[in-house]
């Protein structure tokens, strides 16, 4: 061992070096990545939450008929679309009449878009919209009373 040249033991010792120093960074980098990897978990959670909360209060007010059922579909159907679950449950198809209603409203324009429509063509959606309400009511109630209870 000892017959081994200078310029070899220094190779040698620099090549533990740059391992080690390799390792250090890898080991750093991968804490990051762990850090990184939880704050994302974080804010997920932290805005699963706030959507939890917004299509509760959304199913209790059109259950206590403080909202209309086409705009709380609206509303629902978005927010749960809206959520980030591994095993996201298929809310379509669990939600069927609430999905329902969002569809045959989804093309009518809404807020300021509803503005620039004549009063005659408004109070025709309107009509509409309000048909499909009286149509699909104890369904859609039904479906509100079912996301309360999967949701609380």
């Amino acid at each position: 061992m000892t017959d081994m040249p200078w310029w070899l033991w220094l190779a040698l010792a620099a090549g533990v070096v740059v391992i080690g120093v390799l390792a250090f960074i890898a080991g750093r980098l991968f804490a990051q990545l762990h850090d990184q990897k939880k704050v994302r978990e974080q804010a997920i959670a932290k805005r699963n939450e706030r959507l939890h909360e917004s299509i509760v209060t959304i199913a209790k007010a059109m259950d206590q008929g403080q909202c209309p059922l086409s705009e709380g579909a609206l509303r629902l159907v978005v927010l749960l679309d809206l959520r980030v679950e591994a095993d996201k449950p298929d809310y379509s198809s669990r939600y069927a009449a609430i999905h329902q209603m969002y569809e045959q409203i989804k093309h009518m324009p809404t807020h300021e878009a509803r503005k620039t429509y004549p009063k005659a063509e408004i109070r025709k959606m309107d009509n509409e919209r309000e048909g499909y309400e009286k149509e699909l009511e104890d369904v859609i109630l039904a479906d509100v009373r079912q996301l309360l209870k999967d949701f609380t």
